[in-house]
């Protein structure tokens, strides 16, 4: 299954290490480090340039800042979860 982070940009729910919100950023310096540190190596993706970033994706491999809230984004990778493709609940 994928989650729809903004944008154009989907990635697999798998993938998906943790969502933090990105008023972490604003109300302390833990995480100002780690975003720092990801855009020196070239992992941070930034999806919308126009919109507020309200959430970072990470991955093993990247971090994504997204314009979607990070209890949305949550909300999603949990009902993508729970969804089987072609089959019906009863």
């Amino acid at each position: 299954m994928f989650i729809h982070l903004g944008g154009n940009k989907m990635i697999r729910i798998r993938e998906v290490v943790t969502i933090l919100d990105a008023g972490i950023r604003r109300s302390s310096g833990t995480l100002t480090p780690f975003l720092e540190e990801g855009r020196s190596q070239g992992r941070l993706e930034v999806i919308s340039t126009v919109e507020e970033i309200k959430s970072y994706v990470v991955t093993e491999t990247a971090i994504y800042a997204s314009p979607i809230s990070s209890l949305t984004l949550m909300k999603r990778a949990q009902q993508g979860g729970n969804r089987s493709l072609g089959r019906n609940r009863s």
